[in-house]
């Protein structure tokens, strides 16, 4: 078995509530994650870090801050992917990497990984500073149609989370 199908196996057992055979395949797997993750092939690194989320390795976090500074726009990807990921029940995982965030959403070259970092914001808590970003990238006529388009709408759903929250 490799990385990729014990991650897929990870992601059922997580699924259907199998906590203690995830927990043996993390610690069956965790030394191969992070080995991958230095791999010098960028499609092994992505999988290193898109399994981070199938995993559910919340003690490996830091390990997306590798990812997210990777020179490939791929890896780049599957590290913002399992944020969002592991996000949803932990908004705090936003917030931990919300300035690395903001980077990648303003400034990153590559268009999908800029709409990646703008997806995870909505995981998050509803920062002013984000939504400002947001609502500038939104505005920017230079700005690449999608990214605009999913800047706009995760703004909108920040600024409804914070009224919400308000009440």
């Amino acid at each position: 078995m490799d990385l990729a199908e014990a991650a897929a196996l990870a992601d059922e057992y997580a699924g259907r509530g199998l906590e203690r055979e995830l927990a043996l395949l993390r610690s069956e797997w965790g030394e191969e994650i992070e080995a991958a993750a230095r791999n010098p092939d960028y499609r092994v690194r992505a999988v290193a870090y898109r399994s981070l989320a199938q995993f559910r390795f919340r003690q490996k976090l830091q390990l997306l801050r590798r990812g997210f500074e990777d020179e490939s726009p791929a890896a780049r990807g599957s590290a913002l992917i399992a944020l969002e990921g592991l996000s949803r029940t932990h908004p705090g995982d936003v917030n931990q990497f919300r300035p690395l965030l903001h980077e990648l959403a303003v400034r990153d070259d590559n268009v999908a990984v800029r709409r990646l970092a703008i997806v995870c914001f909505k995981n998050g808590t509803p920062a002013r500073a984000t939504i400002q970003l947001l609502d500038g990238i939104a505005s920017n006529d230079e700005t690449d149609a999608e990214v605009r388009k999913t800047a706009r709408s995760v703004s909108l759903l920040l600024v409804k989370k914070q009224n919400t929250k308000a009440r």
